[in-house]
């Protein structure tokens, strides 16, 4: 998923090019968003599937038009949608995260503005967290309808491995770096990361400088003003990342493991890591892939707090939610909009909740008790509510076009090719429109 051009989960890379050769041949010709009679619906392929396949047959029973679920491997997601989005394979509707994921789909005019939906059922806008639906508003105009759930950033650890080295969740800098020494000296490399997919290593930034040189900074600079970088509290927050760097926390070859086959949960389930820091998301990928584990020994706690930094410790960062927006030429707009009703249906809220997703709806708190682990969704909850900053993802803040020379400049300064200054350059020239 950009974050990321994805949205992380764990991706299935067996058979990836007989899945996407099916998935999208599916959403070409007279089935397409530009003829027949079904409604083609594309998905970042991972372990929320099970969700969508529900509410898809759910839709069906009852609907002449149906509609059919397509789904990408989450690595591949964000390129092939770029690529199918204006052509005879494009959907008729796509899962996005909002922001600057969309914003040039919009301005080429691919996307059908939803205002008229929300006229006819104004639900489809009340039943959601305003500062979420508002995620997807372009030139006052709607163009999607929130579905998933928000995905802060947690710090996620194996409370078997800190506990036989007698340690516990750090709830500050000064604990986090005792604990990557303690790890480090029996043998245990102190967080797994799927550098390899290069977004997992930007969620790091994004706290560093939240932590220490508040949230303004980065909305300053997404707004245009490439001046913040070379701020004092820009340098700060790089320094503090490369202390933790240069302390050995992240190993030798973060580099060559990734998120999206299943790498780093894996090194954190297994005992070879003790932390991943990590959207929400993980826990319905190891719920998915390491069931017992999820259950026995996954725990997660806020991002540590820094001292003296301008950022609230009650900050967090990640995606505010993802979203479904509507290609201008679907042929069935009636039926699309039956169809995103769902998104706010107690259906879809037990569901997501079922799997640790945290829907953004409005009846989601009566229902957090339902979820397959109330603990955490709680958590979530709580963590999100109380928050007085939520950092949207770089890489969904910032222009598609920005994507590559942020993901270059992240991976770089973590293995050492840039340093500060070079990654202060480097944000410097990445565009804002």
């Amino acid at each position: 998923m950009t974050r990321r051009n994805r949205l992380p989960r764990i991706a299935a890379v067996g058979g990836l090019a007989l899945t996407m050769a099916l998935s999208l041949s599916a959403c070409g010709g007279d089935d397409s968003a530009s003829g027949g009679d079904k409604i083609h619906v594309l998905v970042y392929g991972d372990a929320t599937n099970k969700v969508e396949k529900q509410l898809v047959a759910t839709f069906n029973k009852t609907s002449k038009v149906k509609v059919v679920l397509d789904t990408i491997p989450g690595a591949d997601y964000q390129a092939k949608l770029q690529t199918i989005i204006n052509s005879k394979q494009a959907p008729d509707v796509f899962f996005n995260w909002g922001g600057g994921s969309i914003k040039p789909f919009v301005d080429a005019g691919l996307l059908l503005p939803l205002d008229d939906f929300i006229a006819k059922d104004p639900g489809l806008k009340d039943n959601f967290l305003p500062s979420v639906f508002n995620s997807t508003v372009v030139d006052g105009k709607s163009y999607g309808v929130p579905m998933r759930g928000t995905q802060p950033v947690l710090m996620f650890n194996n409370s078997k491995v800190l506990k036989e080295n007698g340690l516990a969740a750090p709830k500050t800098w000064d604990e986090l770096l005792n604990a990557v020494k303690v790890l480090k000296s029996k043998g245990v490399t102190p967080i797994a990361l799927g550098g390899g997919d290069k977004w997992p290593t930007l969620m790091w930034f994004e706290y560093l400088f939240d932590r220490v040189a508040g949230p303004e900074l980065v909305q300053s600079a997404v707004k245009g003003d490439k001046d913040v970088w070379a701020t004092d509290g820009s340098k700060d927050a790089l320094n503090k990342l490369k202390e933790l760097i240069d302390a050995g926390a992240f190993g030798t070859n973060f580099d060559s493991v990734k998120f999206t086959d299943g790498g780093s949960p894996t090194l954190l389930a297994t005992g070879k890591a003790a932390f991943e820091l990590m959207g929400s998301w993980e826990y319905s990928t190891l719920q998915d892939s390491q069931p017992d584990f999820a259950k026995s020994d996954l725990d997660y706690s806020a991002f540590p707090s820094i001292d003296g930094g301008k950022g609230a410790p009650t900050d967090i960062v990640g995606n505010t939610n993802n979203f479904y927006s509507v290609l201008k030429k679907t042929k069935h707009p009636e039926e699309v909009a039956e169809f995103l009703k769902l998104m706010y249906s107690d259906q879809f809220v037990k569901a997501q909740l079922s799997i640790g997703n945290l829907p953004t709806t409005t009846n989601t708190e009566a229902q957090l008790d339902t979820a397959a682990n109330p603990d955490y969704v709680h958590f979530q909850y709580d963590l999100v509510k109380n928050a007085p900053s939520f950092q949207l993802s770089w890489d969904q803040a910032y222009p598609q076009t920005a994507g590559t020379a942020l993901s270059t400049a992240v991976q770089q300064f973590f293995n050492g090719g840039i340093d500060v200054d070079g990654f202060i350059k480097a944000m410097q020239g990445l565009p804002t429109s």
